[in-house]
């Protein structure tokens, strides 16, 4: 395992996800200034500075897992002019950001100059790849994941009520994602299906 982190397809990867996670957190942070909402501002979440989103925990988890994440973006839904719908927003804001940065890479692939270029190629397939993951797998209705915030968000009242006690067990979820190989398989097949027809199209 250590030795691969001197492998550079590794450490480019790294920096994809430091840097595509970076943007995710910055995109929430902005949607929700956009919104009313100054906390982000307030707490020095709206830059694209990676040392003002990056969880520790979450850096040492990419090192050594096949699982990481950024520290999350502090929300007050009552700045919102319509709290419900602006939560939504926020919570569609990381992975649209993700879903735009996977569509510029994808799209600047094909430029002439970039296509003779072996380095750009694997450079931006990789930040292809990396930001389609991310928008698939947050798009999952699962807490804490951005998917399950946005339709939690538009529920009624009386239904995320009832479904409170999944907010325990989310993490647990996500863990059975990464870490069990039929589960991580068929999301590492759903993430190159996407890409293949993306490539095919």
């Amino acid at each position: 395992m250590f030795a691969s982190w001197l492998s550079p397809v590794w450490i480019l990867r790294f920096a994809i996800v430091l840097a595509s996670l970076v943007l995710h957190e910055f995109a929430h942070a902005a949607m929700a200034t956009w919104l009313g909402d100054s906390t982000p501002r307030r707490q020095g979440r709206l830059t694209l500075n990676p040392a003002a989103h990056l969880d520790l925990t979450g850096l040492i988890a990419m090192l050594v897992a096949p699982i990481g994440w950024a520290r999350p973006v502090e929300i007050h839904p009552g700045a919102f002019r319509h709290p419900r719908a602006g939560m939504a927003w926020v919570a569609l804001a990381g992975p649209l950001a993700n879903a735009i940065l996977a569509a510029l890479c994808f799209a600047i692939q094909s430029i002439p100059v970039v296509s003779t270029s072996d380095a750009f190629q694997q450079l931006l397939g990789l930040a292809f790849e990396v930001n389609v993951a991310l928008v698939l797998l947050n798009i999952l209705p699962i807490p804490p994941l951005d998917g399950w915030r946005a339709l939690s968000a538009l529920l009624p009242v009386r239904w995320r009520l009832s479904l409170a006690w999944l907010d325990a067990y989310g993490p647990w979820l996500l863990l059975l994602i990464f870490l069990l190989p039929p589960a991580n398989r068929a999301f590492s097949d759903l993430v190159y299906a996407v890409m293949s027809y993306c490539y095919g199209a």
